[in-house]
């Protein structure tokens, strides 16, 4: 006879599904906590991996800033002349500025950079620890941990990577639209001064730093957490790719939502 099925099994495999995402991302938190007290410890900068934290520093940074400013500058500026010309017509162009810091300053680059840093530097980075476990190469170093040996600074690359190219890029984006406005005189310094002041004030400035950090720690933390949760073997990882892919992109939207409540609410 063929065994019927119980009518508890969607049931049961729902829980378990369930389970297992909670523990995914238990999994995750635990592995920030471990990397975070690794990071506040003295002993994780040891001179070998002093050389390794910098290494991966300037690997993940350095090749990309300059290009990626550039990039990000010609799109500023697109978006600039766009929303004045937009607000001259419709007669807004005192608010033109403050949009302007608003929708690229606020918005658009802390997220571009921080989704550039994930595509250009910490999936990588996750994809050489991935092959450093099925290699068999993950403990060669004796008693050395390979959390603090392998992982920390190819985190701690990831998050200044994703900070760095948001800083500059947003440092760049407020003097392209102060030449854009007023061009290449200091009369307008004052008024555009109190336009950034008045954007950037308490509350949207700590708003504005949580939400950078965030989504630095998120692009660096997300795709080696996942390929960490998986056991080693010597195949592409294609599925732990993914669910990297999609636990990063999750916390992100929920960060992108919190920082526009927290601005305009």
């Amino acid at each position: 006879m063929t065994p019927v099925a119980s009518p508890t099994s969607p049931l049961a495999d729902l829980a378990r599904a369930a389970g297992q995402w909670l523990m995914g991302w238990w999994r995750v938190v635990h592995l920030g906590a471990l990397l975070l007290v690794m990071a506040l410890s003295p002993s994780s900068y040891v001179e070998g991996n002093r050389r390794a934290l910098a290494r991966h520093i300037y690997l993940a940074t350095a090749p990309a800033l300059l290009w990626f400013t550039v990039l990000t500058t010609l799109i500023g500026l697109v978006v600039i002349r766009i929303v004045l010309v937009t607000a001259l017509s419709y007669g807004l162009s005192q608010y033109a500025l403050e949009m302007v810091v608003r929708v690229l300053v606020l918005e658009l680059i802390p997220l571009t950079a921080a989704l550039f840093a994930a595509l250009r530097c910490t999936f990588p980075l996750a994809n050489d620890v991935a092959e450093l476990r099925a290699s068999g190469r993950w403990k060669d170093a004796g008693d050395a941990d390979p959390l603090r040996r392998e992982v920390l600074p190819r985190v701690a690359a990831g998050i200044f990577s994703a900070l760095m190219l948001a800083a500059v890029s947003c440092v760049v984006t407020l003097v392209v639209a102060y030449l854009s406005v007023y061009g290449f005189t200091s009369a307008g310094f004052a008024s555009y001064t109190h336009t950034v002041g008045h954007v950037f004030d308490a509350g949207v400035s700590l708003v504005f730093g949580l939400k950078i950090v965030l989504l630095g720690i998120t692009v660096a933390l997300m795709p080696i957490a996942s390929v960490l949760d998986e056991r080693p073997q010597k195949r592409v990882r294609t599925s732990a790719e993914l669910r990297g892919l999609v636990r990063m992109f999750l916390v992100i939207v929920l960060i992108e939502a919190a920082s526009l409540v927290g601005n305009y609410y």
